[in-house]
């Protein structure tokens, strides 16, 4: 008995190996949803589908880009985690959804870790403090005066509760020692739209979202998050150089595959999408826009990364002091 069930084992093995080689060689048929957990309009959006649009080239069928906003990025990450592990679903996700959420939440339903296998990595994304120009600031010093004079403080935006925008004005706030309120938003431009018609006072934001309205005279950007200039806002100085020394911060956009999808499948998008990225064309278009060309990692290296920045969000988060919040519900 004990020997016609090993059999039985060894067959049921064989035959899931040969159903899920054949997958991995006729991957992939149809198309390929990747699912944004923001609304549209922000950076997954534009890096979804900036390197989708190179994906289709090298796999030969269409990249469609969904969005899932809700939740804090948990709804659409969910959704992910709980797909047909078939290479057909995917996720592109930031910072906030694969590292901060993990101490953020008091209970999240997903595990980053346990969850997802990371494909590769896209770019990082340095984020720049924007005030309304209608606002007498051009400076920190003049932020910090402004915030003293104003009863209550200011108002600031973000993209949601534990986003790299609202973590980034938490630590603002704390080192300038000034009042101000958090204003969640649904994603990034519905926050740059209240910035820009002076219905909160300033923001961090990702640049590339941010520069038409910069560039239109609407949103004043007084500092880069990264240590080093950005290329895409000359002469808009490093805050770690006005007044902010140590500041540098960049969120980074990753795509992920559900747990559990074949290894065959994940080398295949893997090699595919670190192909899309290491494309110059693309690499420039992403300089321009004010963003960090990421490094082509395997997924091996992925899955340490994914780790140590589990480990950094969490230092980040407690200091600010927003760790074990309720899931919100929209």
């Amino acid at each position: 008995m004990r020997a016609s069930r090993q059999a039985a084992l060894v067959v049921a093995s064989g035959l899931f190996t040969a159903t899920t080689a054949a997958m991995a060689q006729d991957y992939p048929n149809r198309a390929v949803t990747v699912v944004s957990p923001y609304v549209a309009g922000g950076m997954s959006s534009l890096l979804g589908r900036a390197v989708g649009q190179r994906l289709e080239q090298r796999l030969g069928k269409p990249i469609i880009l969904e969005n899932r906003p809700g939740g804090g990025t948990i709804t659409g990450a969910l959704s992910v985690a709980r797909a047909q592990p078939d290479g057909y679903t995917l996720l592109i996700a930031p910072t906030t959804t694969i590292a901060t959420n993990v101490t953020l939440y008091k209970s999240l339903p997903y595990d980053p870790v346990r969850d997802f296998v990371p494909l590769a990595l896209v770019a990082r994304v340095p984020e720049a403090l924007v005030v309304y120009s209608g606002l007498p600031v051009h400076s920190l010093e003049d932020l910090v005066r402004l915030a003293k004079s104003t009863p209550g403080g200011l108002t600031f935006g973000s993209a949601g509760v534990g986003s790299g925008q609202h973590i980034n004005g938490e630590i603002l706030k704390r080192k300038l020692g000034i009042e101000m309120t958090h204003i969640p938003y649904r994603g990034v431009a519905p926050a740059l739209n209240d910035a820009a018609g002076g219905h909160i006072a300033l923001m961090f934001t990702d640049i590339p979202i941010s520069m038409p309205l910069i560039n239109a005279g609407k949103l004043r950007p007084i500092g880069v998050t990264t240590a080093e200039p950005v290329e895409a806002l000359p002469g808009v100085p490093p805050l770690a150089e006005i007044g902010l020394p140590g500041f540098d911060e960049a969120a980074w956009f990753m795509f992920l595959a559900p747990a559990k999808t074949p290894r065959d499948i994940v080398d295949k998008l893997s090699a595919a999408m670190r192909a899309a990225v290491r494309d110059p064309t693309l690499r420039e278009e992403f300089i321009r826009l004010g963003m960090m060309p990421a490094d082509a990692l395997g997924v091996d290296e992925l899955e340490k990364f994914v780790r140590a920045e589990i480990q950094r969000a969490a230092g980040i988060v407690r200091k600010v002091g927003l760790a074990g919040v309720e899931q919100t519900r929209e």
